[in-house]
């Protein structure tokens, strides 16, 4: 049992360390359902993680990638996964190295939707690290997106149907994840340019992108729509009125939502349930 407990505290702190947009509305939701998508967000963070390395060459990072991908495939297996990482200890963050805890930490009723999702996006994030994120066009970014975030949506709604049969529109779950993603690309792209990556398609300018973020966002806002009031619609609410809030203090030139704002925007939720 303690082992247990403690698992479940280790997640939470690397929750808090890892995600400012997802801690909170993941600690409001209710046990068991909270647990799964800690599980869930880990997983996708320990294999972001590796994507956006800085030190790993891209046939490292790729090579890695896909062997994590083939291994979720299977019944999970943490000796294979261990003999993976080995030869990279000391440079990957403790978030990917315990991702055999974040598995574990899931329900075995949900833990393969989980794998499944983690191990498409893990071959996705494989494939655009040897394209050295070159996207030429609005296709080559829906599917960028669709790896490194839409996925993210799909796999929360197969857990809202798990947790209590809440039924959601795939396509809108694509956009949840789109949407956040592109607010990301936005507020970091002074960063992202400075390290040689451009995630904007050829001609684009910034207005192109903040339509695009706005276009998903709409459609988040639409997916809110199938889910009854309670903590799955708090959970929702609360990343997309963040990312609403993000993109309109970046349009006033600033660099992201002060502190305050991001309080009163998650007060402003919460007490409309």
């Amino acid at each position: 049992m303690s082992e247990t407990i403690n698992l479940h505290s280790d997640a939470r702190d690397m929750l808090m360390a890892t995600s400012r947009t997802f801690f909170i509305p993941i600690s409001l939701l209710s046990p068991g359902l909270r647990e799964t998508v800690t599980s869930a967000y880990l997983c996708m963070r320990a294999i972001d993680e590796i994507e956006d390395h800085p030190e790993l060459h891209a046939e490292t990072k790729s090579n890695l990638l896909r062997s994590i991908s083939q291994l979720l495939q299977k019944p999970f297996n943490n000796n294979e996964l261990m003999d993976i990482f080995l030869p990279y200890n000391s440079l990957l963050p403790d978030v990917t190295l315990r991702l055999g805890d974040w598995i574990k930490l899931c329900p075995p009723t949900i833990v393969e939707d989980v794998l499944n999702a983690t191990s498409t996006m893990a071959k996705g994030m494989a494939d655009w690290v040897l394209k050295e994120w070159r996207i030429k066009s609005e296709e080559d970014l829906n599917q960028y997106t669709f790896y490194v975030a839409g996925l993210v949506g799909v796999m929360l709604s197969d857990i809202w149907k798990w947790y209590d049969a809440t039924e959601t529109d795939e396509t809108l779950a694509i956009a949840f994840g789109r949407g956040l993603q592109s607010v990301n690309i936005l507020r970091n792209r002074a960063e992202d340019l400075e390290r040689g990556v451009d995630f904007f398609p050829d001609g684009w300018e910034l207005e192109d992108m903040f339509m695009y973020a706005r276009r998903n966002l709409a459609l988040a806002d639409v997916y809110l729509e199938n889910i009854k009031p309670g903590p799955i619609l708090n959970f929702c609410k609360i990343p997309i009125a963040l990312a609403h809030g993000t993109l309109d203090a970046l349009m006033e030139g600033k660099e992201k939502m002060s502190r305050t704002a991001v309080t009163e925007i998650v007060s402003k939720v919460v007490s409309k349930q």
